[in-house]
């Protein structure tokens, strides 16, 4: 008999806590300000019915109702991160619902907004650019006509990209960047890439068979964005192959294209005409400068090397 006494009396010890903590957790509840509200809102929910539905009262006491406090959505402690309670009562019905919360919505917001803007290697600084970061100082025109695309990207005053060249360090990297985030406001994508890095990505795709899907792409993208033309050491076959495809492209669909360079058109044609072998092939660089021309208007961006100044 002594084992079963001894049960007994264990589970009468801890039913007395049980009743103790669940009596505390019920207090707690109840005299929350939260739902003391809601309770004198609603006089027709007798203490029967409040008793009902108490793990509904707690789960809404127990959860934050606000994004105070809050470091991250991965950080947060509701029972669905990102999702605040709400307790609607109906006649002497009692639903808990969940809504989302407003560091949530800033966070899907900024994942959609991210995926307007695609990128080949392209540095985070560029990416996360924005008009207002930018003074206007030297670049003003540069800025004003790539905020004017922007503003009138879904007219026919926005046919034609821009063509951007300058001294290195000016900034005209980063007008793009402002131009891809303020593109994706509106729900417009476009796609950043580095010219030097994108002639060996093209490269390496041929052994993979990649090559036509990925000029493709770049082909159909909303806005192309090509930063840097003439660093990179182009081959006659990327110059005419791919570069030239892709403008030929854009240029019959009248698909923008915005590009940076430290060359101007002229420069650039120099740059473009002589091959890898040190021949000059002048007709088949004249030929991507038309391009270039049919797609966007030149822009000297000038000022001071901005690099240096440490922005």
């Amino acid at each position: 008999m002594e084992p079963i006494q001894a049960s007994l009396k264990r589970w009468m010890r801890e039913s007395r806590n049980f009743k103790h903590h669940y009596e505390n957790m019920r207090q707690a509840i109840l005299q929350d300000a939260h739902i003391k509200k809601l309770l004198q809102q609603h006089p027709q929910l007798t203490e029967q019915e409040v008793e009902r539905h108490l793990i509904k009262f707690y789960e809404y006491q127990s959860q934050a109702k606000s994004c105070e406090g809050c470091p991250s959505i991965e950080a947060c402690r509701n029972l669905v991160p990102g999702y605040t309670p709400s307790l609607q009562i109906e006649g002497k019905t009692v639903r808990l619902t969940y809504e989302m919360c407003p560091t949530k919505r800033k966070h899907q917001e900024q994942v959609e907004k991210r995926s307007f803007i695609s990128s080949l290697y392209m540095p985070k600084d560029i990416l996360e650019a924005k008009f207002k970061d930018l003074e206007p100082d030297d670049r003003y025109e540069a800025i004003r006509l790539a905020m004017n695309y922007t503003e009138n990207v879904e007219t026919d005053k926005a046919q034609k990209g821009l063509y951007f060249y300058g001294r290195f360090g000016v900034g005209k990297t980063h007008i793009l960047g402002a131009m891809a985030n303020k593109l994706a406001n509106k729900r417009i994508s476009s796609y950043l890439i580095y010219m030097p890095e994108f002639v060996r990505e093209m490269k390496s795709s041929i052994q993979d068979n990649s090559l036509n899907e990925k000029i493709e792409k770049f082909k159909t993208a909303q806005v192309l964005m090509l930063d840097d033309i003439g660093a990179e050491s182009m081959s006659p076959w990327f110059r005419d192959e791919v570069l030239g495809s892709i403008l030929q492209y854009r240029m019959m669909e009248r698909l923008p294209v915005f590009f940076t360079s430290n060359y101007s058109l002229e420069d650039l044609e120099k740059h473009l005409m002589v091959n890898n072998r040190g021949e000059i092939e002048q007709l088949k660089a004249g030929r991507i400068i038309e391009r270039i021309r049919a797609v966007s208007t030149p822009v000297e961006v000038i000022g001071q090397n901005r690099r240096t100044m440490g922005k």
